[in-house]
């Protein structure tokens, strides 16, 4: 596979994904991904986006203003 904006090789490795809720900045470490050796780009997969839009869910509300989990330790 390679990379869609520098044709780079893709590789299997794993990422910290961050998003700023407005209330809530959520930080998930060790996900899935696919990431260019040349210019660090990162894509997921289908199961993995879902899983990061249920996490982000249930700590949508939560009563802090920053949550880091693990995503392995968060998969059904």
């Amino acid at each position: 596979m390679t990379c869609f904006y520098c044709k780079g090789n893709m590789k299997e490795s794993t990422t910290t994904y961050m998003e700023d809720l407005g209330s809530c900045i959520v930080i998930i470490k060790n996900v899935p991904c696919t990431k260019c050796s040349q210019c660090g780009e990162v894509s997921y997969n289908g199961t993995v986006i879902r899983q990061i839009e249920k996490i982000i869910e249930q700590l949508k509300n939560s009563l802090t203003e920053v949550a880091i989990v693990n995503f392995s330790t968060n998969v059904a």
